[in-house]
């Protein structure tokens, strides 16, 4: 621990532009509250972190090299665990650095975190159901599956701190792999707002924001606004995916032949509540393509219950028990475009009114100052460690 400040000392780790990923800045901005954050990754220097040990941007945090995919392939996952380019660059970015605390987010990062550890407690951060993270990809399931179930099965058990997104996943961790993790939503800070008016005239002004990533399906939501009636607009706040934006571009022609669908800019994830603050309805519809999806729980929510806005999402299982718990929103029966029709021709004006003020009534409790709190335990838990009285509010 470090000695003149008796605060810990935690490198967090995450194959991930740490700098724009949501998650692991919230995660950061707690530990920073408790210790001292070196953090690992690609891309600039996040905020609250004392040093960033910045990973090649081209380097694959997978052994995707010619040797590593034979490997792969013949199942030689131990040889596997730190072989991908940016592990190898992880550990020796850290060097002889000693931490009292790490932090690995993702399976892939929980090899390169016992590597640099030195008997240090590991906390590991499942963003999603690593067994399956990517399973609609043919390539990804054959080689890459095997690996991930490989990790999950020999690290886990021996992390002294497991945490994942929603219950319906921390129970499949349970299940497959014997740990019990904590919970650590995907929830915004809490926002100081107020719900805005419903617009004049009966407009109903909704709103999607996220990636733009293939497989989820942002035609349908496309389609159905295009087949509503004029009262409704909706805008796309759309990170481009790593397809360099090719998916964005085909979604904005799917768009053009409809004038009241639109794509704004992105905005930071800080910004995102004030900015939505000033639409009707927030919406999300994916299809179960494989088990993260079925069981999504995403950041959107959280940003939308936030900005006072009402919450309509498809009949996903974590995001339909928070809608319907809370009163928030709606929830369809299905994915499909009749069914997301149906299901925002039921939010009039004064539902959405009535939805605006339930998510104002819930905003303290679905807000990141709630898992800010397990976070603190954790570190506490492992380290002793006592966290500042100038947390945010």
């Amino acid at each position: 621990m470090n000695i003149n400040s008796q605060r810990p000392s935690i490198l967090v780790i995450s194959f991930s532009p740490i700098h724009r990923d949501a998650r692991v800045l919230r995660e950061i901005g707690a530990l920073a509250e408790v210790g001292e954050v070196t953090s690992i990754g690609y891309g600039s220097q996040p905020p609250h972190v004392t040093e960033h040990l910045r990973v090649p941007d081209g380097a694959p945090s997978l052994p995707q090299t010619p040797a590593g995919v034979a490997r792969l392939a013949a199942r030689r996952l131990r040889s596997c665990e730190t072989a991908a380019p940016a592990a190898r660059a992880a550990i020796d970015l850290v060097g002889e650095r000693r931490f009292d605390m790490v932090v690995a987010n993702d399976a892939r990062s929980i090899p390169t975190a016992f590597a640099v550890a030195h008997g240090a407690p590991v906390w590991a951060d499942m963003h999603e159901w690593a067994p399956e993270e990517r399973a609609h990809v043919t390539s990804w399931r054959l080689l890459v599956a095997p690996l991930m179930d490989h990790i999950c099965r020999e690290y886990l058990p021996h992390c002294a701190a497991v945490t994942t997104v929603g219950q319906e996943i921390a129970r499949l961790y349970q299940e497959r792999y014997g740990v019990t993790p904590r919970l650590v939503r995907n929830a915004a800070p809490y926002a100081r707002l107020s719900p805005s008016p419903t617009a004049p005239q009966g407009v109903i002004r909704l709103v999607h924001s996220g990636g733009a990533v293939p497989g989820r399906r942002i035609e349908a939501m496309i389609d159905a606004v295009a087949a509503l009636d004029e009262r409704f607009t909706l805008d796309l706040y759309l990170v481009p995916g790593g397809d360099g934006g090719a998916y964005l571009d085909r979604l904005k022609d799917r768009a053009a032949g409809c004038g009241r669908i639109h794509f704004p800019a992105p905005v930071p994830p800080g910004d995102l509540p004030a900015t939505l603050n000033h639409y009707d309805i927030g919406m999300y519809w994916i299809p179960p393509f494989n088990t993260n999806a079925r069981l999504a729980l995403p950041n959107k929510i959280f940003d939308y219950v936030q900005a006072r806005i009402a919450v309509a999402v498809g009949p996903t299982i974590e995001m339909a028990q928070v809608v319907d718990a809370y009163s928030i929103g709606l929830s369809s029966r299905t994915n499909e475009v009749q069914d997301i029709i149906s299901t925002l021709k039921e939010l009039t004006p004064e539902a959405i009114t009535r939805c605006k003020a339930a998510c104002d009534r819930a905003a303290h409790e679905l807000s990141f100052e709630q898992e800010r709190g397990t976070i603190h335990d954790i570190v506490r838990s492992l380290t002793g460690a006592q966290a500042s009285t100038a947390s945010s509010a």
